[in-house]
């Protein structure tokens, strides 16, 4: 939990820009774009203004989190180099106003969204903060190596949500989606882990890396990469995919799988002299990946609403 002793005094009132990137909004965007494509996969139209308010209260939600993340490990990220420029270990924004910020837009978010979609779309939404604020942010990421494992859930629900903002529940599909974030987080934040090592094992934060070591961790990240390839070609087979996800989707596991290999068959060694460059090149790329794994199911959409047709390989 926040610990004042280590957080820089105020120097000067904090900015506008100061609350944004309280926010996190590299994140929220990835939550606002992952709610869109389910929404627009969903077999149930929204009217524009409709969808626009909703996703509004999403990317509230995802700001909301971020805010109460901030606001709790405050102490860790003043003293891990990635994290100690943030708002409030900074001292640019109190520890008091970022909760205070957190646990406004979180009430706003879901009941606005409760307003403007439905119940089942608000209550996902409640759950993703409460999960990833209090499941995740307050007990696992310090408690246990799989804190990223388990803590992907809360990531992995933003399309879930835009699906049911448009249909009102959810769907094998929808789960699909949720599943491929879920299985996709672990490789991707154990990459980023290898190379920040130290920092994790400076402040005591369990990471896989520190608790397991470097090898066994790699090992992990290729395992993961092996399992993730046929959860992320599935949606290809259901009514969302189609010919664009199913290329698109092979050859970027084929490339994710690739990497993860190199990664496993490296040294610690080795690694450090090269500076991690393997890991790191992974790591960009399973941004890459995410991406445009839902960018493809977001092309598959709009052909389905141009020309009506029904998705060629589609078994469910």
């Amino acid at each position: 939990m926040t610990d004042a002793s280590i957080i820089r005094p105020r120097e000067a009132d904090p900015e506008f820009g100061d609350y944004v990137a309280l926010l996190k909004p590299r994140v929220m965007s990835l939550v606002v774009f992952t709610a869109i494509v389910g929404l627009a996969a969903a077999p149930s139209g929204v009217h524009p203004v409709i969808a626009f308010a909703a996703l509004l209260c999403v990317a509230v939600g995802a700001g909301a989190s971020g805010a109460l993340n901030m606001w709790w490990d405050a102490d860790i990220d003043a003293q891990m180099a990635r994290t100690r420029g943030r708002p409030v270990p900074s001292g640019r924004v109190a520890a008091g106003e970022a909760l205070a910020l957190g646990l406004a837009l979180s009430v706003l978010s879901v009941m606005m969204l409760a307003l403007f979609a439905n119940f089942v779309a608000a209550g996902l939404l409640a759950f993703t903060i409460f999960f990833y604020a209090v499941i995740y942010t307050m007990w696992l990421k310090r408690a246990t190596p799989q804190n990223i494992v388990i803590g992907g859930a809360a990531g992995a629900l933003p399309p879930v949500i835009g699906w049911a903002i448009a249909t009102g529940g959810v769907s094998f599909e929808a789960l699909l989606m949720f599943a491929l974030i879920f299985m996709w987080t672990p490789p991707h934040f154990w990459a980023l882990a290898l190379f920040r090592n130290e920092d994790y094992r400076r402040v005591g934060v369990p990471m896989m890396p520190v608790t397991a070591g470097p090898r066994a961790t790699r090992a992990q990240i290729f395992a993961y990469a092996a399992l993730l390839a046929p959860v992320a070609l599935a949606p290809a087979f259901t009514q969302v995919g189609g010919w664009v996800y199913l290329a698109v989707a092979a050859a970027l596991n084929l490339r994710f799988v690739q990497l993860a290999w190199r990664v496993r068959r490296r040294s610690e060694a080795e690694a450090e002299a090269d500076g991690y460059a393997a890991e790191k090149k992974l790591f960009g790329f399973s941004i890459v990946y995410l991406f445009a794994h839902f960018a493809a199911l977001l092309v598959e959409a709009a052909i389905r609403a141009a020309t009506g047709a029904a998705a060629p390989f589609a078994l469910i």
